[in-house]
């Protein structure tokens, strides 16, 4: 079973990017995680043993400020991230790409196959979070806490994975340089939605107002009764794996 290369890379500033390639068969899958998550949560090694078990090409790394990357995370923000993978992709792949998104790397996937068309075969969407900086984030502030936001450049949100996350006024502002939910989304690749209708975090209706808005035809969402927004259990992942093989042409295509 082949195994994978671990790589540093620039993104241009000095900053330097942790990444894990999978050498394979084409498309390459690339896995981009969630908001304060990393390359080595389970799906993210889900998707190793399985790319690895068929002899496909795998792409996975942290945004910087997460996980092995280099940076502090109160200085990221969508763009940042979406530059981070776009580094990533272009200086350690080549040809068509699958990209899985789970939660906040659901926007990112998203704005990267708008970024490179041409190369995107697919998108899979693991409980997909396109705007969750305004939808989710700043909608739920009380007026005192913009304030504080506004006023210090940082307000501290209890979170149930751990510490108190820290949201920062550049997230929320150059997050609404980058929202899709409000207007057409220019994507003609097949794309597949999966998301648990007990996501506590993200509403499953985000899926289907996703579904709604990317222009090509060939888009499914598909309801998880019981899941949560994780979707990390054995029977999601195997899920995911079924999802997953069909645009990988697993299905005869």
């Amino acid at each position: 079973m082949p195994t994978e290369e671990t790589f540093s890379i620039d993104r241009g500033d000095g900053v330097a990017l942790a990444a894990a390639r999978l050498a394979g068969r084409a498309p390459t899958v690339v896995f981009l995680p969630g908001f304060r998550s990393d390359m080595t949560g389970d799906k993210a090694t889900h998707l190793a043993r399985f790319c690895a078990a068929r002899g496909q090409a795998l792409l996975r790394f942290d945004y910087s400020g997460h996980g092995a990357s280099d940076g502090q995370f109160e200085d990221g923000t969508i763009g940042r991230w979406t530059a981070d993978a776009l580094a990533a992709i272009d200086q350690l792949t080549s040809g068509r790409l699958v990209l899985v998104g789970s939660s906040m790397g659901g926007w990112i996937a998203l704005r990267v196959a708008l970024a490179r068309p041409e190369r995107t075969a697919a998108l899979l969407g693991i409980a997909a979070a396109p705007d969750f900086t305004e939808r989710l984030m700043w909608d739920a502030m009380a007026p005192p806490e913009r304030d504080r936001l506004m006023r210090e450049g940082v307000l501290h949100a209890p979170s149930q994975y751990g510490p108190p996350m820290p949201i920062t006024r550049a997230l929320i502002e150059d997050g609404r340089r980058h929202l899709l939910l409000d207007a057409p989304i220019a994507l003609a690749c097949p794309v597949r939605l999966l998301h648990g209708q007990r996501d506590p975090d993200v509403p499953w209706e985000t899926s289907l107002r996703l579904a709604e808005r990317i222009s090509g035809a060939d888009v499914q969402v598909v309801l998880v009764k019981d899941g949560d927004h994780r979707l990390s259990r054995p029977a999601d992942l195997a899920l995911l794996g079924r999802t997953l093989a069909p645009l990988l042409g697993e299905d005869g295509r």
